[in-house]
Formats: structure tokens, sequence, C-alpha cells
């Protein structure tokens, strides 16, 4: 004969469990049970998925960017030739016109190309940016998350 008053801890937890209907990723079950504002922020060592995540993100960009700006001027340095050769076209040298043309678009094309990378992170962590109703369009006037008010 059993006894149907008693449970045990592991009958509780069972009871306790919320589903999401199955569509929530493993990366947005975890988002949601990691309080951020109390975990340390390491750039070296990051303690959460999503951080861990972002900063490849960030050393990618960061190692794009320093090619881009100062490829030109390494390779001038080392190779004056090539480099110096003024170009038939616009009759200006070669490194002039990498950095004079190719850093700053190159700098606004992985511009764009951190910002989809950075949607598709939020994307698969479950992270929104949605504004909250009444928000005067200001943008970040209803999320204050370090426990201050919204002036």
């Amino acid at each position: 004969m059993t006894d149907n008053d008693t449970h045990s801890p592991a009958d509780e937890a069972k009871a306790n469990v919320e589903t999401d209907g199955g569509v929530a990723t493993q990366a947005d079950r975890d988002h949601r049970n990691i309080d951020y504002l109390s975990r340390e922020v390491n750039l070296l060592r990051p303690s959460t998925p999503f951080m861990r995540d972002h900063l490849r993100i960030i050393w990618t960009g960061f190692a794009i960017w320093a090619l881009i700006v100062f490829g030109p001027v390494t390779l001038t340095a080392v190779a004056p030739g090539v480099m110096t050769t003024t170009l038939p076209v616009i009759g200006f040298p070669l490194h002039y016109f990498l950095v004079a043309i190719g850093a700053p678009s190159g700098a606004l094309i992985l511009a764009f190309w951190y910002a989809r990378k950075r949607d598709a992170l939020d994307e698969k962590y479950g992270i929104s940016h949605q504004t909250v109703a009444g928000d005067r369009g200001g943008g970040a006037e209803g999320a204050t998350t370090d426990g201050g008010t919204t002036e």
C-alpha cells in the first residue's frame, strides 16, 4: 500500500516546472535564468554564454578594424615601391587611396556587420529591445536596470 500524502522534493520540483511550449531554445532558457546585474564583467574571462559570444564578435571586429586601419600603413613601410605607385585612373598613390577611401568605407561596413551580428546574437538569446508603453521616443527612459528611477 502506498501513501499518497507524502511527496519527495523531486515530485515538488516537477510540479513547479514552467514550460515555454517548446518554442524557446536552450540558450534562451539559460539566458532567462541568469541574473546579469550580479555577474562580474571580465573581458578576458566572460561569465555567461551571451558574454562569451558577444566578446567573440567584439574581438573579431577589432581584429578586422586593426587590419583595415593599420594594414595600408604597414604595407607602405614594408613594400614602399608597390604602395606608392600612382593609380592610373584616379592619379593618387595606392597607399593614399587605401587610407583615404578604404579605411572609412571599411569602418562603415564593419559597423553594419556588427549590428547584424548583434541582432542575431540578441535573437539567439531572446533579448528584445521593446520600449515601454507611454515612452516618448527617448529610447531607454523606461529601462532603468540599475535601480534608479526614470526622470
